[in-house]
């Protein structure tokens, strides 16, 4: 298992699942372009074997969903064309083409079969054998803005894990002894939520120790969150400590084969009316099946004669078993026919990610599979005027690659979307869907259209398990120009240009008012909300509409941000800031009692020992002086890690494991035991209270153990850090390193002296401190410069993450912190987001149907779609968005999409003609006026400095306040404004000056 490649995605499926994943063997049948988006998905996410089966020649209309053909595929076999591009996404998956019938056995051979381009005869014939051979089917379909998928896991299916949350774990305070016995759960951790019949094991009690190890129990939950359990009168009394830790059960999934679930569909769907439509869908799916029967064909696209078959068709059918009695929508229907020729990439990408995680679910145990059936339609995405849409001589094939779109959107739309202009922010794996998308659909492809992709970083390894654009030979180059060049392989008259420059306000003079006049939307592919912000706000201030999506592991959501029509972005401000909580200094360094502080601790000595030492040593001899002006707090953990590098100059390797041996006897023995002399376990405060209680953990010191797998990985990746700032090299032969860890003596200690006194404030900087800080940075100073190492949140293999992760584990097992997964340490302390493919080519086949609304024009709010998916618990919400929110001031009213608009004027109005225009036109009295953070205007100021200002013309005014002149090129100065009269809530509407 390629760990490096794989390693968002372990955080999803976890190593079990993963390994099940690369043993599996898929049969897929049908390479159009829900076969392709299917089979992409698969071997991206490292599947074992894929076998592709497809009769069909490639004809124009695949190309405009089909990313792996192009026109020098034409009339060859779609399967054939696609193997060895599949191939070259990942080759450790063996990708092999069956070029005969699909026989019984064939089928016999494969774990999993998917069709996605089966006539219904051969959908029920294999889906038939199948069940009966407890083989996983699937069927996957798309027929123009309507898509199904159907699964059949067999009668007996075993989900091993079918959630993709962790396993709840709580810390103990107390357990009584009785029938039954009270499991009180500690408060200072977060809460947990335990139900009534959860299975718990229970470890590391003291005093009733009967309890460790045994067999699952049930729970029974309490109004205050204590838990039942059996029988414990004849325990040991509970002395302390301890977790509770639920066990995940597995879960029978029992399917109907096809035959059977024609009649009785049981279908995924949020509410009754879903249902409904979901029953409406099915029935038109069957009709188009017959129509296909009966005359080789699909409806010709937007033909009346051969809609009206289908509808009929439709009518003739049996009602669906188990179903209530409803009329057939049969405008529903009708649509659906006419618009049935169509082969769309979002579609596809929809309805492929889905597929190919339930092939996943079905090989590896891991999630709930769809019980059975899943309909998935965007007619909304057609115009609601009878008049505007399309007709069968504007829809009728071209032989162009487009064909299969324009089967559904007409040529006219067609000819629009070449014409479009849009910019790309980010080229990450949603990034890289879009310009896919964008390259099939023909956004931009004419000479006045074109795409920019924005993106500063470069490609990683990692990526290549999720980012289609990319191959191995791509690492480390930029993924703008990478993802520029791909996507215009898929469709060389796509006009794109990449751009490396990062999209924030230190580029404005980059993506200024000049760029975004050229503009006609924005797609923002982004993970950090703090981006997602800033691009949003530039979208709303340029009055640009913004698609905006994002993943979680299987999570998933979709948005569009209309102006004047929907309401503006407004994602979690506060994620950004999380990502960068702080804790007080004395907390993380003597009172930790959350995860959360022990892994900032650990990334704090990381950054200390291995790169601020190293700077602060090369940066001799203003070490000195600046060590001496630096927060007093501060100034004793620098000393520890400074002095802790400049003891002895490592010449070996041997060196180095000494120095690590070292400093782990300084943190987790010797500061601990320095610790409890200040402050006794049994030590009493003035009001009675022990010195340790509440949130303060009373800490026990660790005795050094190589056998001990943190004791070990904690040295072994000290010493690794330790030999690389030296310009040494290190060992990763776990082997010798044991052995040498038997043979050096007890770990000399550091500087335990540097622990606080009672006072809690950390000790001052003393004079002597200093002067041996100074003689031994002089004699320093003559050797080699030291290599600061940055820290890497993908660099497992240079001991980064394995330095975090033991030292995480150390400080939790010194403080009794309930032990945390090492998968979740490295996840937060990485800020590493869970990552899949499939999950991401769902997210961006939704953006890709907003795209076409938008592309098309004015559209009312309610044909708009904002979408969420959690493909784990087989979640689907489409809703529609919120209207702008109106604000009011007495006679005006706006909304965030709306500004208060003055020209400058020739010659430029001056200050005091500006406020006047506003009380003129606007009856608006302004009290203050804002140039970012810059007062230009306060009714509060002296008569002296209001008449100095008002004469000034607004430019001179902005140039005297900020220091500066207005960018070049600027047309348009942001103002802010207040004015008399309003209240607090009130947010006036932006003052464009335009220039």
């Amino acid at each position: 298992m390629d760990g490096e490649l794989y390693s968002r995605q372990l955080y999803v499926l976890g190593l079990p699942a993963m390994r099940r994943i690369r043993e599996a063997n898929v049969l897929l049948s049908g390479l159009q372009g829900l076969g392709a988006e299917v089979a992409k998905n698969l071997v991206l996410m490292g599947i074992g074997s894929l076998t592709l089966h497809d009769p069909q020649s490639t004809c124009w209309a695949d190309l405009a969903a089909q990313f792996f053909l192009s026109e020098e595929s034409l009339g060859r076999s779609r399967a054939e064309a696609s193997q060895a591009q599949l191939s070259q996404l990942n080759e450790a998956v063996q990708i092999s083409v069956h070029t005969g019938d699909i026989t019984n056995d064939l089928l016999q051979a494969f774990q999993v079969v998917v069709l996605t381009n089966s006539k219904l005869e051969e959908q029920l014939k294999v889906g038939t054998f199948c069940h009966e051979n407890k083989i996983c089917f699937l069927v996957a379909e798309t027929r123009g803005l309507v898509g199904r998928l159907f699964c059949d896991f067999g009668e007996d299916f075993t989900v091993e894990d079918p959630t993709e949350v962790e396993p709840m774990t709580a810390a103990i305070q107390d357990i009584s002894q009785g029938l039954p016995g009270i499991v009180t759960l500690r408060q200072d951790t977060k809460r947990q939520f335990f139900y009534d019949g959860d299975l718990v094991v229970f470890s590391g009690i003291e005093g009733m120790v009967e309890l460790n190890g045994r067999s699952p129990q049930p729970v029974r939950v309490q109004k205050d969150g204590s838990l039942e359990i059996g029988d414990t009168t004849a325990f040991s009394p509970y002395l302390c400590g301890g977790v509770v830790t639920e066990v995940k059960r597995s879960k029978t999934v029992r399917h109907k084969s096809l035959d059977k679930a024609l009649l009785q569909p049981r279908v995924v769907a949020q509410n009754t009316q879903e249902v409904q439509r979901a029953h409406c869908l099915h029935q038109a799916f069957h009709a188009l099946h017959k129509f296909q029967k009966l005359h080789g064909r699909l409806p010709k696209p937007w033909d009346p004669v051969d809609a009206e078959t289908v509808v009929r068709l439709a009518r003739d059918l049996e009602p669906l078993k188990g179903t209530k009695e409803e009329s057939l929508d049969e405008a529903l229907i009708r649509t659906i026919a006419l618009s049935s020729a169509g082969s769309l990439s979002p579609m596809a990408a929809v309805l492929g990610g889905v597929a190919a995680q339930e092939v996943l679910k079905a090989v590896s145990g891991k999630f709930m599979p769809l019980d059975q059936w899943l309909y998935f339609d965007a007619l909304e995405c057609l115009p609601e005027a009878e008049e505007l849409l399309p007709n069968s001589e504007d829809c009728h094939p071209r032989n162009c690659r487009y064909d299969g779109q324009t089967a559904v959107f007409g040529a006219s739309f067609q000819e629009k979307l070449s014409y479009q202009r849009y910019l790309l922010v980010g080229a990450g794996a949603i990034g890289c869907e879009m310009l896919k998308g964008f390259a099939l659909m023909g956004l931009g492809v004419k000479a006045n259209g074109g795409v920019t992709v924005a993106d500063m970083d470069h490609i990683e390894r990692s990526n290549l398990s999720r980012q289609f654009l990319f191959r191995p030979q791509d690492i480390g180059s930029p993924k703008a120009e990478v993802a520029a060049r791909a996507a215009q392989r898929l469709n060389p008259d796509l006009q794109v240009t990449s751009c490396t420059y990062p999209l924030d306000s230190t580029t404005e003079h980059i993506y200024g008012d000049d760029f975004f006049s050229r503009v006609d939307g924005v797609v923002a592919a982004l993970d950090s909300f703090e981006a997602r912000h800033y691009v949003a706000a530039r979208c709303t201030h340029y009055l640009k509409p913004l698609l905006e999506a994002g993943t979680q592991g299987t999570r998933g959501s979709s948005s569009v941000f209309v102006p004047h029509v929907t309401e503006t972005y407004n994602g979690p401000a506060s994620a950004a800031a999380s990502e960068t909580a702080s804790y007080p200094l004395c907390t993380l360094r003597y009172f930790p009692s959350t995860v959360e502080h022990v892994l900032q601790w650990a990334r704090d000595e990381f950054e200390g020992l291995f790169r601020l030492s190293a700077e602060t040593i090369n940066g001799y001899p203003q070490t000195c002086t600046s060590l001496s002006d630096i927060d007093r707090t501060q100034t004793p953990t620098i000393l520890q890690q400074v002095m802790g590098v400049l003891k002895v100059r490592p010449r070996t390797w041997q060196d180095c494991v000494v120095w690590a041996l070292g400093h782990w006897q300084l943190c987790f023995h010797d500061s601990i035991i320095e610790l409890l002399r200040l402050f006794p376990s049994e030590k009493v405060l003035e009001d009675g209270t022990l010195f340790w209680s509440g949130s303060k953990r009373c800490p026990q010191p660790l005795q050094f153990d190589p056998s001990h797998d943190m004791h070990f990985l904690y040295v072994l990746a000290a010493a690794n850090l330790y030999a690389q700032m030296h310009g040494l090299t290190g060992s990763q032969d776990q082997t010798s390193l044991r052995k040498l860890l038997k043979l050096l003596p007890k770990p000399e200690s550091m500087r335990p002296d540097l622990i606080s006194d009672g006072t809690f404030t950390p000790a001052d900087f003393a004079p002597e401190q200093l002067k041996e800080l100074q003689e031994r940075l002089e004699d320093w100073s003559k050797g080699p410069p030291l290599k600061p190492v940055l820290f890497g949140k993908d660099d497992d293999s240079n001991f980064h993450m394995d330095f975090v992760v033991a030292a995480t584990d150390l400080r939790a097992q010194n403080y009794g912190i309930l032990p945390v997964n090492h998968a979740q340490i490295k996840q937060t302390v990485g800020q590493i987001i869970p990552a899949v493919a499939t999950s991401t080519a769902v997210v961006a086949g939704l953006l890709g149907l907003e795209l076409y609304k938008v592309v098309s024009g004015p559209r009312p709010l309610d044909t708009f779609r904002q979408s969420s998916l959690h493909l784990a618990e087989n979640d689907f919400i489409r809703a529609v968005p919120s209207a702008p929110a109106v604000q009011s001031f007495h006679h005006l009213t706006w909304t965030r999409w709306d500004r208060l608009k003055v020209p400058a004027g020739q010659p430029e109005r001056t200050l005091a003609s500006l406020l006047a225009h506003l009380q003129k036109e606007h009856r608006l009295k302004v009290k203050r006026l804002l140039y970012g953070q810059a007062v230009l205007y306060s009714a509060g100021w002296s008569l002296e400095k209001q008449t100095g200002c008002l004469c000034l013309r607004v430019t001179e005014l902005v140039q005297q306040v900020t220091g500066r002149e207005p960018e070049p090129g600027l047309r348009v100065l942001v103002l802010e404004l207040s004015c008399e009269g309003e209240e607090d809530e009130t947010a006036f509407p932006p003052l464009h000056y335009e220039l």
